[in-house]
């Protein structure tokens, strides 16, 4: 190996982050401290997210191991190398504890450091980050998918048009657009250059000739969930729409993202017939445990874990008033609801099914492609969540799997997003959410 070569010591929150992330480093050497396999081969037996990763990087490494040595080097498709890092001798400060894990692997990147190599930690620990830099090293986070939150895609534009233009694109249903290039499904919410009333009118990319189609307002409720401001109308829209069977919603707390998505699958799944049943899910960070090393069945063991989602669920019963929508245990009786946990989706096919993945934000953008992967024929799969929340120590709002995944399905014409911004709490809790 050459000295002065760019090289890259991965930590190994990195590769349970994305398991194959040594593949993204171009022409450098891509170094994996032997220390990391230690605390890989402890995280392979979790049952949760990080076991699955564990297991899934170390197969991916094993596969490079039988083109060559990794004690050597093994060359990768992107024209790096890949080795594996053994301690060398490093003069480091005396207080500089080596019975830590974390410590060991910087100590790696030191080593490296000190024969002549540019070394970048890699490393989605803030702390370690902050420790490898002290000791001279540049230590920088793992950002191959990191997407900034200034410049998220919201789905939406805004735009004025003279009175007789919007009325005539409301009479033929069809307007061409000549403005800023659009995504598939972006919408565009008009007003009129004169109206002191501030009516608005939505117009929706439908990937035709740049043409849009004029989408009516939802002001009629839907399983007694009535629209409240002109965003939701639009998640609204794209929430009904049988043809975009993806649909992202980004805001923050009291939105309304987790209740419109609830409402709008009740409606298609036992009105419309459109699906089987509603499968609904959350990330278990919070609990800070799989759901495995819980005592009792599995609907007790969510129920705490799950509890936003009935919430969110009585509302809707006691708004709706209807026949075939008496309580929750008869939605779970009748299985047009079922409550599952991230861990066991990844494993499913799921054709049919009207798929929410709530507090997506903690996913990892891994985590989330292996559920998106799993929609079967006919399913449609909404993800909400506030990048602003969360719960993973290592993930924050540009890293985390929704943001990701908002940005990479921007320009298909199969996907719909919409960023909420207006809080329909109450004035104290928008004002709590703001400020705290």
């Amino acid at each position: 190996m050459k000295k002065h070569e760019k090289t890259f010591v991965i930590d190994t929150n990195v590769l349970i982050h994305r398991p194959d992330a040594f593949l993204s480093f171009r022409e450098a050497l891509v170094v994996i401290p032997l220390w990391v396999f230690e605390e890989l081969d402890n995280l392979k037996r979790d049952l949760a997210g990080r076991g699955r990763s564990a297991r899934q990087a170390i197969r991916h490494i094993n596969d490079y191991s039988k083109k060559g040595n990794l004690q050597t080097g093994v060359k990768l498709p992107t024209g790096g190398t890949l080795i594996v890092g053994l301690d060398q001798d490093a003069n480091i400060p005396k207080d500089f504890s080596l019975e830590k894990m974390d410590n060991k692997i910087i100590l790696c990147a030191l080593s490296y450091l000190q024969t002549g190599h540019e070394v970048f930690f890699v490393s989605k620990d803030i702390n370690a980050r902050i420790k490898a830099a002290v000791l001279g090293l540049k230590a920088v986070d793992y950002e191959n998918n990191k997407v900034s939150m200034e410049f998220l895609y919201e789905g939406v534009i805004e735009s004025s048009a003279t009175e007789e233009n919007l009325t005539g694109f409301q009479k033929s249903g069809v307007m061409e657009w000549d403005g800023r290039a659009l995504m598939p499904n972006q919408y565009v919410l008009f007003r009129p250059v004169k109206d002191d009333k501030k009516t608005v009118h939505i117009g929706r990319q439908t990937g035709e000739n740049h043409s849009l189609k004029y989408v009516e307002s939802w002001q009629e409720p839907v399983m007694g969930v009535k629209p409240l401001n002109i965003k939701q109308r639009v998640a609204f829209d794209l929430l009904m729409d049988d043809s975009v069977p993806l649909v992202t919603m980004v805001g923050k707390a009291g939105t309304g993202k987790t209740l419109m998505a609830l409402a709008s699958a009740l409606k298609k799944t036992i009105e419309d017939k459109q699906y089987s049943r509603v499968l609904v899910s959350r990330p278990i960070i919070p609990m800070g445990q799989d759901l495995g090393y819980l005592p009792g069945e599995k609907l007790a063991k969510m129920s705490h874990w799950m509890q936003p989602i009935f919430d969110n669920l009585e509302y809707i019963i006691d708004s709706a008033n209807k026949q075939n929508l008496k309580s929750i245990d008869q939605l779970l009786n009748n299985k047009i609801i079922e409550i599952e946990a991230i861990t066991y989706i990844r494993g499913r096919s799921l054709p049919r099914q009207f798929i929410i993945i709530d507090e997506a934000q903690n996913l990892t953008p891994h985590e989330v492609k292996t559920i998106v992967s799993r929609a079967g024929e006919g399913s449609k799969v909404v993800l909400t969540g506030d990048p602003y929340q969360i719960d993973s120590p290592y993930l924050d709002a540009e890293s985390n799997g929704l943001t990701y995944l908002v940005e990479a399905f921007k320009g298909e014409s199969l996907a719909g997003h919409i960023s909420l911004a207006k809080s329909e709490r109450s004035s104290l809790a928008e004002l709590a959410t703001d400020l705290l």
